[in-house]
């Protein structure tokens, strides 16, 4: 039988700064989470229901990611593409009368990570002829520094 002498107190300390270089390097290539994130996307939902509420329907959908992967889950089904939201939107909303007044309320802001945020709620539309309403899910990603919306489940 052979016995090693082990320095017990230089392995651990090995196998701690190895662990804290690994760590270091993981989270350095990680987006950090800002404070104010929560409050950029608030934001950019106010900025939606400003331009919605002055009947500027183009003006909302800046809101939306610009690409033909964002996906609009709505009562008819799931929708691909920023262009076919902003025409399904300009379709079933015709009129400043049809718009009415949007209200948001946000429930929850749940941010992922450095580049991620999931967002429930439920929101309003007061017009002259009735008050209708519903809820929603929103996927946001943070791109070039902007929070956008990549994934909408509106009922």
């Amino acid at each position: 039988m052979k016995i090693y002498n082990i320095n017990v107190n230089a392995v651990i300390e090995k196998i701690f700064s190895n662990s804290g270089f690994f760590l270091m390097m993981l989270f350095s290539c990680s987006s950090p989470i800002s404070s104010n994130d929560s409050e950029k996307i608030q934001a950019v939902m106010q900025q939606q229901e400003k331009a919605w509420n002055r009947g500027d329907i183009d003006e909302f959908m800046e809101g939306y990611w610009k690409s033909d992967s964002l996906i609009f889950i709505g009562k008819s089904g799931i929708k691909y593409g920023w262009k076919n939201t902003l025409n399904n939107y300009k379709k079933s909303y015709p009129s400043r009368s049809k718009m009415g007044m949007l209200k948001f309320k946000n429930l929850k802001i749940e941010l992922l990570d450095g580049k991620n945020a999931y967002v429930i709620g439920n929101w309003t539309l007061s017009r002259e002829t009735d008050t209708i309403g519903g809820h929603y899910s929103l996927r946001w990603k943070k791109m070039g520094g902007n929070w956008f919306i990549v994934a909408d489940h509106s009922s």
